[in-house]
């Protein structure tokens, strides 16, 4: 009897050996790689020797300070001020370049800042562009996750029955999720564009001509809320399979003793839909987390990170350090800063989706 468990435990690592392998090869060697880089001064093309930096690219990454600005005064104390009533402060650069006095301000930049009575508070990143591109991904991620799987599930329940020609339908919301995303990219950004983009010319026509064209990816205030819009979209119908099967997994017999029952469609859903989903929620809300932490064609192709670095999330920030501007070091730990933010959110997600006893 052993002898037979030891030949079938030998046949089933032989069977997972390359998928092991390829793994091993792909993704477990390039992080602890990664991590390693990130430890040194590493160029992709560089004369001078690779030397160990320690810590110093995750708080070059990751340093911030606050700091009270106070009001230029004259000689007899009163605050100064310009013409218009402004308060006059001194230039920050002042103190964050060259200031013995200061050494945890060197080199920063301000990210935002507020009043604070006559003083002015300021907030300093030493890279103010990531820490755009860190929010900007924690926030595609929290509108995208809820919004994406919500409009996938409703057209899951729109398509779930049993209908003449229904299939059709179904190839058609799916066929996005076959579409290269650079393609759809490319679509969508002649869709947006500020001339005679589709959009533009849609809203103009249902308001009798009183909307004025818009330049949607031009615009800080709206160019990540339309690549929002975008992978929404082509990433509608992938999801809406996944919550398709799962509710054929529910039991017909189980909505028939619900309408024996006289529960409502809302009470239905509540009571048997919903709790029979229970773990494809849980699949979906996985799967599109990690996708949306992922971004990054989307942005090269529609804006390239701008306009002024409203649109920068990390997987494209640690691509254009790492090879745009050849700090592999740099790009390394945003990498493994991106790693272990995911690794923290999936803890969490399986955390609060265990299952109860």
């Amino acid at each position: 009897m052993a002898s037979k468990l030891t030949r079938a435990n030998r046949a089933g690592w032989l069977m997972a050996g390359p998928g092991v392998l390829l793994m091993a090869t792909f993704i477990i060697l390039p992080f602890f790689l990664a991590f390693a880089f990130s430890l040194t001064n590493q160029r992709l093309a560089s004369p001078n020797p690779t030397e160990y930096v320690g810590f110093s690219n995750y708080s070059d990454l990751l340093g911030l300070a606050v700091f009270r600005l106070e009001p230029e005064r004259d000689d007899a104390g009163e605050v100064l001020r310009d013409d218009d009533g402004v308060i006059e402060y001194p230039r920050l650069r002042n103190f964050t370049r060259n200031n013995d006095a200061y050494p945890h301000l060197d080199g920063k930049r301000e990210w935002f800042s507020w009043q604070s009575g006559e003083n002015r508070m300021v907030v300093l990143a030493s890279d103010v562009v990531f820490i755009r591109a860190l929010l900007n991904t924690f926030l595609f991620v929290i509108v995208v996750a809820p919004l994406q799987a919500a409009c996938a599930l409703g057209l899951a329940l729109l398509i779930n029955q049993k209908l003449r020609g229904i299939s059709f339908y179904r190839a058609v919301y799916f066929m996005p999720v076959v579409v290269s995303i650079v393609v759809v990219s490319l679509l969508w950004k002649f869709i947006y564009s500020p001339g005679d983009g589709l959009l533009n010319n849609v809203l103009g026509f249902l308001t009798f001509g009183l909307f004025q064209p818009h330049d949607w990816l031009g615009d800080p205030g709206t160019a990540l809320g339309s690549i929002m819009a975008m992978s929404i979209w082509q990433g509608v119908g992938f999801h809406m399979v996944i919550w398709l099967s799962g509710l054929q997994t529910i039991s017909p017999t189980l909505y028939e003793a619900a309408e024996i029952e006289g529960a409502s469609k809302r009470q239905t859903f509540r009571y048997v839909t919903w709790p029979g989903l229970r773990n494809t929620a849980v699949l979906i809300l996985i799967v599109i987390t990690m996708q949306a932490f992922a971004l990054f064609a989307q942005v090269d192709v529609m804006t390239g990170g701008g306009p002024l670095d409203s649109t920068q999330v990390l997987v494209f920030q640690a691509v254009e350090r790492g090879y745009g501007r050849q700090d592999i070091s740099g790009g390394s730990a945003i990498s493994v800063i991106l790693f272990v933010v995911v690794l923290c959110i999936s803890l969490i997600q399986r955390y609060l989706t265990r299952e109860k006893t």
